[in-house]
């Protein structure tokens, strides 16, 4: 099991998405929590994939492409830091990201299979990491991360933006 990072092993505006996950099997905690995103996305259905909760506000494909986008980076920092590569990597500008996703030109469905295809691969690579390769860190963004926190991030990533989706859009969709 890998256990929950502390603060000292992430940078600190990680801790609200770390704070996010429950406790228990960080990898159980990831498979359940896909399940849940594809149901969610089921029940917005494709008309109201292209909703946006305000203007200038990504839409619930852009969301999900974001959501995507950055566990793949988050999942290669693991992969580099747990292979015992130093380079240290890059931040990413998330808007720029978005822009350059052609995420309104996709189905929902496309985006949903893309996440847990991207969950699949995450889940096979942090199953297979032994003790020495979760401890390892490198650098991200400016910042030292331990590999352990990774999968942390990951989940409370993608409960904040399940959260604003459930708080933020959903009921503008409903008033629809």
């Amino acid at each position: 099991m890998i256990s929950r990072p502390g603060p000292g092993e992430y940078a600190p505006y990680y801790e609200q998405y770390v704070r996010e996950v429950p406790e228990g099997d960080i990898l159980q905690i990831l498979a359940a929590q896909n399940r849940e995103t594809l149901r969610l996305l089921d029940e917005i259905g494709e008309k109201r994939g292209g909703y946006r909760y305000a203007p200038g506000k990504w839409s619930i494909k852009e969301t999900l492409g974001h959501i995507t986008d950055s566990e793949r980076i988050f999942t290669y920092r693991a992969l580099v830091f747990a292979r015992g590569d130093t380079t240290a990597l890059p931040s990413f500008e998330q808007d720029d990201y978005v822009r350059s996703g052609n995420f309104e030109a996709r189905t929902l469905r496309s985006l949903g299979a893309e996440l847990a295809a991207v969950r699949a691969a995450g889940l096979a690579l942090f199953s297979s990491l032994g003790r020495d390769s979760i401890e390892r860190r490198g650098h991200a963004a400016g910042y030292e991360i331990c590999v352990r926190a990774l999968p942390y991030i990951i989940a409370g990533h993608e409960r904040h933006h399940l959260n604003v989706i459930h708080e933020r859009y959903m009921p503008g969709m409903e008033a629809a």
